[in-house]
């Protein structure tokens, strides 16, 4: 039922004592007796109360109370807050997660592929000049494969324009599209409105001597964008979609869209595979010879195509991969920097450094982290800044509760009744000092658009949250309940002079399947005993000053480097 990475190792902390980054004591707290807790309620921002606020709308005692009754500020947690270049950008996951667990603010995949593309130090890379060889020696395609859209969450189709106009600049002779169609991080049917002006775009570049077509696509929940090993077959038919070719033809990805809209009556991100297709044959399989790039720059859902892509003949088990051509393959970044994912990357990720895990292990404090599948990785990779595995298996147990594999809309509550057993197990052991989990309900309900199931799953999350509360109150403990960026606080588009929910034709909603620039809530419950409070709310708090917080309810000073705490100790 469980997955469970715990402290079995016989070899102990492998870094030295001396290597050991250690947080010195307050001189003024001795910290809370029980255990202290982070609850990050994914996707869950506060907005003004309306019709298509699923927060607002749902009957959440518990969360009502705490925010009428305990201390409270609230958070940015978007744009340059957590390291975006811009505050239009809106947060995600990946670098809310980062900003959590590092209490740091550092730059982040969309800044630094924009500074490296402007700079012009991506085209002086060793990779960008190995891909660009590789096709002009052969004789052979260029691939560009990713999210398409400017969502700026995952990719941006500016970054997919830079490199295909230096490619043409460079010598390259053809290029052929592998598009994913959003619908999340953008508007929920817009996949035309970035298809049409890009083959006015590629019409502009066409020369005698230069090719450029789209060759395949689908929407991003259902092919290649899959995440965290949940459901590899989302790779396998993009495999089989982009690399060979194989899949429902049509003349043009607009065709595509529009007919399978009409079929079908689904958004963009869940639009089947297709292929484009001339006189019966595909434009663009992927061959020997070929060069790749993937050019999404967030790495939970770049991890597993690169995995594809990079392990050789005989050498990958997740499903069978028919033809495996030798290509040169290329991540916009590397997505995972201790299991190398991919080999090869165009820019560097940022290092993350000095992260909270790191600290309380190198103090010594016993750890717990918990999900489901969909956010496990949030709460141990991305939590850990960008980090695979562990700072040390005696003092830190990793816990995934496997997600269902089912449209998230048709069970809203997802695993939040699972994660709160074993966590309220896990918290009654007296094992752990520290303890994060996530709730994923708010987001991956919330990006599904539908406002009634957004709703019950807000619903589904209250409940869990009365019974921890429970339980950190009988054990005498301290909890911080935030969320990493806002989605089901925002269940429409809306008008931007108004601000009233957009309606559809018909009269209903035009649903919006995004996150929003809210801020987060950021509460404390505390059942210590202590006199503590949170500070002045002035505006200026954002996601990177939860770290310090949380050690200094454990009684310890924050390092120099973290942005400041909130707790004020009276």
């Amino acid at each position: 039922m469980f997955r469970t990475l715990s402290g079995i190792s016989v070899k102990g902390i492998e870094k030295t004592m001396e290597n050991q980054k250690k947080l010195e004591r307050l001189e003024n707290f001795e910290g809370v007796a029980g255990p202290v807790l982070t609850i990050v309620m994914d996707g869950v921002g506060i907005a003004p109360a309306g019709p298509t606020n699923a927060v607002s709308r749902a009957f959440t005692a518990t969360l009502d109370k705490l925010m009428a009754t305990r201390p409270m500020v609230t958070l940015k947690a978007h744009g340059t807050a957590v390291g975006l270049p811009t505050d239009d950008d809106m947060g995600n996951s990946e670098v809310g997660h980062n900003a959590l667990g590092s209490g740091q603010v550092f730059a982040q995949g969309a800044k630094l592929v924009s500074q490296s593309i402007e700079s012009g130090k991506m085209f002086t890379s060793a990779t960008w000049g190995e891909l660009i060889d590789n096709v002009k020696n052969n004789g052979s395609t260029l691939h560009f494969l990713g999210l398409f859209s400017d969502g700026n969450v995952h990719s941006h189709i500016d970054h997919l324009k830079a490199m295909i106009v230096e490619a043409k600049k460079e010598g390259v002779k053809r290029v052929r599209l592998h598009i994913l169609l959003d619908g999340r991080d953008v508007g929920e049917t817009s996949a035309l409105d970035y298809i049409e002006p890009f083959e006015e775009f590629m019409s502009g570049l066409r020369a005698p001597d230069f090719d450029i077509k789209i060759a395949s696509g689908g929407g991003r929940m259902q092919i290649t964008m899959d995440r965290y090993e949940a459901n590899w077959a989302m790779v396998e038919r993009g495999w089989h979609t982009h690399v060979l070719g194989e899949g429902r033809q049509f003349a043009s990805a607009a065709e595509a869209v529009k007919t399978y809209r009409d079929e079908l009556h689904v958004i963009d991100q869940d639009l089947p595979a297709f292929v484009i297709a001339e006189d019966g044959k595909p434009v663009g399989t992927i061959e020997d010879g070929d060069s790749v790039i993937f050019y999404n720059f967030r790495g939970d859902r770049s991890i597993e195509i690169s995995r594809a892509f990079d392990a050789p003949a005989g050498d990958f088990d997740k499903f069978d991969r028919v033809r495996v051509p030798s290509v040169v393959y290329a991540g916009m970044l590397e997505y995972d920097g201790d299991l190398h994912i991919p080999k090869k990357y165009l820019v560097n990720p940022p290092e993350i450094t000095n992260t909270l895990g790191e600290y309380l292990a190198g103090t010594g404090i016993s750890q717990l982290a918990i999900s489901e599948t969909q956010k496990y990785g949030h709460v141990t990779y991305f939590w850990n800044g960008n980090r695979s595995g562990k700072f040390s298996e005696e003092l830190e147990t990793y816990i995934e509760v496997p997600s269902d594999v089912v449209p998230f809309e048709q069970r809203p509550w997802m695993k939040c009744a699972e994660i709160t057993d074993k966590l309220i197990e896990c918290l009654e052991s007296g094992k752990y000092k520290y303890l994060r989990v996530n709730f994923p309900n708010g987001d991956m309900v919330g990006h599904t658009g539908s406002l009634e199931a957004t709703i019950c799953s807000m619903e589904a999350l209250d409940l869990q949250l009365g019974r921890l509360l429970a339980v950190v109150e009988r054990l005498h403990g301290v909890a911080i309940i935030t969320a990493d960026h806002g989605n089901a606080d925002e269940m429409a588009e809306l008008d931007k002079k108004t601000h009233e929910p957009k309606k559809n034709a018909d009269g209903s909603y035009k649903p919006k399947t995004s996150h929003t620039l809210n801020r987060v809530p950021c509460i404390l419950y505390n059942a210590s005993g202590k006199d503590l409070g949170l500070r002045e709310d002035k505006g200026t708090f954002g996601l990177s000053n939860v770290a310090a917080t949380m050690v200094n309810l454990m009684g310890y000073k924050a390092p120099a480097m973290w942005d400041e705490s909130m707790l004020e100790i009276r």
